[in-house]
């Protein structure tokens, strides 16, 4: 998250010319019932509202009306007068119709399944989707525009006064009021873009290429704009389930939408010349990631001409408290209905009361110029952009009056005006920097070209270092910088020592990614936490700070690492990576020790471990999305799989080392979104030494002695419980996004989210390596059967705690293994929606 966004969410605890005509109100029955899912439109005009489940709407547009129209099936529509062109708390009341027919349903409670007219034009839709749109042309291309603004909203009298805006009241001259919720909100970030897109559906790729982009007052940061690309990224609602803020919402035009949501016919007009169906939807269930909203679908083709879907107030997600969705198609050739507009609105907020303050995310995406089947050589979807274009974020007035396919409105370009005048306000600079630092880490010292961080590590503890403080920087010119400088220095005061590291890296070549990188680091470190070494020479492992555990961690090494790396990407997303590294190991306890023979006759011992080794990797992410033009590029999604492969070569040879091995390792891990019932992650580990080696240079299986859960480690395990010198590993976690609990009556309310684990490792080790150990631990590898844990957690709780209880499934027999963890409880902190 980046400074600007920073800076308004943390405003946002704290916390413009009107439209002509503004109505909100709630509808009721003849018994005072709430009257869901009625129909509010302008008498006239296509512009209309639904109500939410407890009757309410809000209605608003920037011309003139008199009339206000209400309609429901089995009820007569109502006329209202209206006589000021602001009219809020409207009461309405709808009378039942006197001669209702038999085959109206009313919506509440459960539709039926069978005999319902509007499932029946439901799998006509299905039956129809693959011949509409763009997918049954080979080629398609067209111009794209988006607008993205952000806002504060609940703006009232007690806000504008408070001492935190005294010296920036200008900035309420901009507020307005949401035509979906009916809140006052105060625009505070605008962002536009323009671009291309091409598609070719027989090869299955996609490019778009940005013309122009341009945003209020914050230009140039390539942030912001990978920020909004990933919270609000495409979406297709023929899709069975689309993905917001990391969910998976059940489409309501699903193959599953059946056992999902109701359905009810509501309405049949003529729309554009094309007959058309309204159907109603709205959730079978709580607590699941549904929608509530209704969409028109034509005659004869069965494709969507416009679908508006409202977020369930009882989904379990976080931090949003609304999501609403408008989508309109036009008809092409007249039968292709292709979209032409989209409408995303949501409302960020700590929680979902009504009152409660939060910040407005909108985006509006526009369509046009489609053309199709005009083929291009495949070689043009491969092409890459290797450099950042300042003129695609300079373009000018006439770029933008000729690219924006609707004009702003007032509002929107008194936010350009605002923004330059906010930055200049004292008061609002001090709050841009404290939210920076939250959210980087770091706190910048721009005259300098230096950032201080990360802060966040400045404290730590363990047992060989006592307390420990840290201090440390960076070289920072900009979010595109070819080369980059880190360091840190540290203290320990119980064992009195310095520690410090140094790095840099710089990109020779942008096309290839081609870098170098190099430095050392003297530390304490917890080499026990990983299967795969890291030659990162910054790394320090997490392991090796907590503050508390369950039992005396002291199996921690002195390391001196130097590093000497290139790397390159010769494809995209395929990374290559050849390393040297010197390092010395020693143990930093008295009471742990990393000995060793250095002779048959076990006579003569050693303390230290002095190595070269050379490695050679290849690391493959399909599908990832990175951003930035320098050595330092930042990752956009998640949701992609992880291919790692090493080969390690110590020689003894060189810098009078101390061993001769070879070790082969390979992971792999994947994201699997399995629809409605969450995401299961999966990692593979597998690896062998051959050779003769010491405890430091083995494979020591993770293990996990602090209280915080830690992915890809065993909860259940001590460090060095097991050591190996080949291995294979498997982990599953699988997070159900309250599928489960959300079908618990007393539970479901709490929107917990449960989650199931299991790991395992089986391994072996050599009798070489069993014999050279001097150490005094007793060496054990799981290979008489595989060593398993399994868990199961609790997610959500307060929003972003987590606990999780590990059991321990085997190697527990108290003569064999006494001081086995047979039970835990980890836990962990986090935001997540």
């Amino acid at each position: 998250m980046n400074k600007l966004f920073s800076a308004l969410f943390f405003l946002f605890s704290i916390i413009s010319a009107l439209a002509q005509t503004k109505v909100s109100g709630q509808v009721f029955d003849a018994s005072n019932n709430p009257v869901p899912f009625a129909n509010v439109i302008f008498k006239g005009s296509s512009i209309g509202v639904i109500t939410n489940e407890e009757g309410t709407f809000y209605i608003e547009d920037e011309n003139n009306w008199d009339v206000l129209k209400i309609s429901f099936i089995g009820f007569e529509t109502q006329e209202i007068q209206l006589e000021k062109r602001v009219t809020y708390k409207l009461k309405v009341t709808l009378k039942e119709e006197a001669a209702a027919l038999d085959e109206v349903v009313i919506v509440s409670g459960k539709q039926p399944k069978k005999n319902n007219p509007a499932i029946d034009i439901l799998r006509k839709i299905w039956a129809n989707k693959r011949s509409n749109g763009l997918k049954q042309y080979k080629q398609y291309q067209y111009d794209k525009y988006e607008k993205v603004e952000f806002d504060l909203n609940t703006i009232d009298s007690s806000l504008i006064d408070s001492k935190l805006f005294k010296g920036m009241e200008f900035v309420f001259d901009q507020v307005d009021t949401s035509k979906v919720t009916g809140k006052t909100y105060l625009p505070m970030f605008i962002n536009e873009a323009a671009s291309e897109v091409y598609g070719d559906n027989v090869i299955n790729e996609k490019r778009e290429i940005l013309k122009g982009n341009k945003n209020s007052g914050f230009s140039n940061n390539q942030v912001i704009i990978d920020f909004v690309d990933d919270l609000y990224s495409d979406y297709d609602v023929y899709d069975n389930y689309l993905k917001f803020f990391d969910k998976s919402f059940v489409s309501p035009i699903s193959r599953t939408g059946i056992q999902t949501y109701n359905y009810v016919l509501s309405d049949s007009t003529y729309i554009d010349n094309k007959w058309c169906y309204n159907i109603i939807y709205y959730p079978r269930r709580k607590n699941e990631l549904t929608f509530k909203g209704d969409f028109w679908v034509a005659d004869t083709t069965f494709a969507l001409k416009n679908i508006n879907m409202q977020a369930s107030k009882s989904a379990n997600i976080n931090w949003v408290k609304e999501i609403y969705i408008e989508q309109d198609f036009e008809v092409l050739n007249d039968s292709v209905f292709l979209i032409k507009r989209d409408y995303f609105m949501s409302d960020f907020a700590f929680n979902k009361k009504e009152k409660s303050r939060g910040i407005y995310g909108k985006r509006t995406t526009l369509y046009d110029n489609y053309k199709f089947d005009k083929e291009k050589d495949p070689k043009f979807y491969k092409q890459k952009v290797y450099s950042f274009d300042e003129d695609i974020y300079n373009q000018d007035d006439s770029f933008w009056d000729k690219n924006r396919m609707e004009s702003l409105s007032k509002d929107e370009k008194g936010v350009y005006v605002m923004l330059d005048s906010l930055k200049k306000t004292k008061k609002f600079k001090r709050l841009y920097n404290l939210g920076s630092i939250l959210a980087s880490g770091y706190i910048e010292f721009d005259d300098l070209n230096l950032d201080y961080g990360p802060i966040f590590s400045t404290f730590g503890y363990n047992e060989v270092e006592g307390v420990r403080l840290r201090a440390g920087g960076r070289t920072y010119f900009g979010q595109n910088d070819l080369w980059r400088i880190e360091g840190f220095t540290a203290y320990g005061f119980r064992d009195n020592k310095f520690k410090y590291g140094i790095s840099g890296k710089w990109l020779l070549d942008k096309k290839s990614r081609l870098i170098i990188s190099g430095g050392n680091r003297r530390d304490v470190e917890q080499i026990g936490a990983s299967l795969t070494n890291s030659t990162d020479v910054l790394g320090r492992s997490l392991a090796s700070s907590s503050v508390v555990g369950t039992g005396i961690n002291d199996k921690l090494t002195n390391i001196n690492l130097s590093t000497l790396a290139i790397e390159a990407e010769p494809l995209r997303n395929f990374v290559t990576r050849l390393s040297g590294s010197y390092r010395t190991l020693e143990s930093a306890s008295k009471t742990f020790s990393l000995d060793y023979y250095t002779d048959a006759t076990q006579t003569t011992t050693k303390s230290e471990v002095k190595q070269y080794e050379t490695a050679i990797s290849l690391s493959y992410f399909p599908k990832r999305e990175m951003t930035g033009f320098g050595v330092e590029r930042r990752t956009k999604n998640d949701d992609f799989a992880r291919l790692f492969a090493q080969i390690s070569i110590g020689d003894q040879s060189i810098l009078n080392s101390d061993f001769d091995y070879t070790k082969v390792q390979f992971s792999y891990t994947q994201p699997w979104a399995i629809g409605g019932f969450g995401r299961l992650y999966t990692t593979v580990e597998a690896g062998k030494t051959f050779g003769e080696v010491p405890l430091g240079l083995l494979s020591v299986v993770p293990g996990n002695q602090s209280y915080f859960s830690i992915y890809n480690t065993f909860s259940n395990l001590d460090f060095y419980e097991f050591v190996t010198d080949e291995y294979a590993t498997l982990h599953i976690e699988h997070n159900f996004n309250g599928r489960l609990f959300s079908r618990i009556p007393f539970l479901k309310k709490y929107n917990l989210r449960a989650i199931l684990g299991a790991r395992g490792v089986i391994g072996n080790i050599s009798q070489d390596n069993r014999n050279i150990n001097a150490s005094g631990l007793i060496y054990e590898a799981p290979n008489k059967e595989p060593y398993y844990e399994y868990s199961f957690g609790v997610g959500n709780i307060f929003k972003v705690f987590r606990i999780d209880f590990n059991f321990r499934g085997n190697y527990t027999d108290p003569v064999l293994y006494p001081d086995a963890r047979k039970f835990g409880v980890t836990g962990s902190f986090g935001f997540y929606f």
